[in-house]
């Protein structure tokens, strides 16, 4: 009997799938509430993933409230390290997003009010109050900017940004920037729907009279 010679087959990494890489596959298809429950039951990836999601959204939330890099970068850990450490506290009633803004909205807001009494004046001092315009302001304005245009239109955008009050920012930046529902920005903020709709109305008004004196693009 001729003696049969073992064959060997070259394994493609593009078809090993390991349980660690399933695992990572099924949890990405998960929504934020899911994750949140895995997380709560011991699986750190599920964290992991959360963050992935919105450590952009949530950066540019930051920012745009507060206007400077190194707060922003520093509030956006203490935010993650919150949810961990209070995992168990979060409950499926609320959405995961509404719980990370509100989380988020906290520590701007006790940031903003510690670095305005450390100033010799406030910001709210120059804004135009009795001014008011009813031009619309383009939502493209508050995206990702790119190239020097696009640098200098959002340098324009956040100076007028810090000229409102904090309470009209905030709530237009929730629903401009990141495009939140009424409904998400009234549980984050507690505010009753009319007094949410309200500020944003007055918010882009203001915001929209400080650009229109400080920033007119050259006519093509």
């Amino acid at each position: 009997m001729p003696t049969l010679k073992k064959q060997t087959f070259a394994k493609s990494p593009a078809r090993t799938v390991t349980p660690a890489s399933k695992n990572h596959v099924v949890l990405s298809q998960m929504n934020d509430e899911d994750l949140m429950s895995q997380f709560q039951m011991g699986t750190v990836e599920a964290f992991d993933i959360l963050v992935g999601r919105y450590h952009d959204p949530l950066t540019n939330y930051i920012y745009r409230f507060l206007g400077d890099v190194k707060e922003c970068e520093d509030l956006l850990q203490e935010t993650f390290l919150r949810v961990y450490r209070n995992r168990h506290s979060y409950r499926r009633i609320a959405k995961f997003s509404t719980w990370l803004y509100t989380i988020a909205g906290n520590l701007a807001r006790s940031e903003y009010r510690k670095r305005k009494r450390r100033r010799l004046y406030s910001l709210q001092s120059v804004n135009r109050d009795e001014e008011e315009y009813e031009v619309e302001i383009p939502d493209e304005t508050f995206m990702a900017d790119k190239g020097a245009e696009g640098s200098i239109q959002d340098k324009y955008i956040q100076d007028a940004l810090a000229q409102i009050p904090e309470e009209f920012r905030e709530v237009v930046v929730l629903r401009d920037v990141q495009q939140l529902a009424y409904e998400e920005i009234a549980d984050i903020t507690g505010l009753p729907m009319g007094t949410v709709k309200s500020r944003i109305n007055r918010g882009r008004t203001k915001l929209q009279g400080i650009l229109k004196e400080v920033y007119t693009p050259e006519e093509a």
